[in-house]
């Protein structure tokens, strides 16, 4: 199994939409389909942002 894989493909629509949420948070401008010119900067920004969220959102569940 791949580890990009989405165990859940409904959840696909829901990832994507998060992750363009996380990329205008940030400033990067991601786009649908092809994304191969971003700098590892860049990407890796949209990544943390995603799992900052992430974290925030736990936090919150566990109050």
């Amino acid at each position: 199994m791949s580890k990009n894989s989405v165990v859940v493909p409904e959840a696909r629509e829901a990832l994507d939409k998060f992750k363009m949420e996380a990329a205008n948070e940030v400033g990067v401008n991601l786009k649908e389909g092809y994304n191969g010119d971003l700098t590892a900067r860049e990407a890796g920004s949209v990544g943390g942002q995603m799992v900052k969220k992430m974290i925030e959102q736990y936090e919150q569940n566990i109050k």
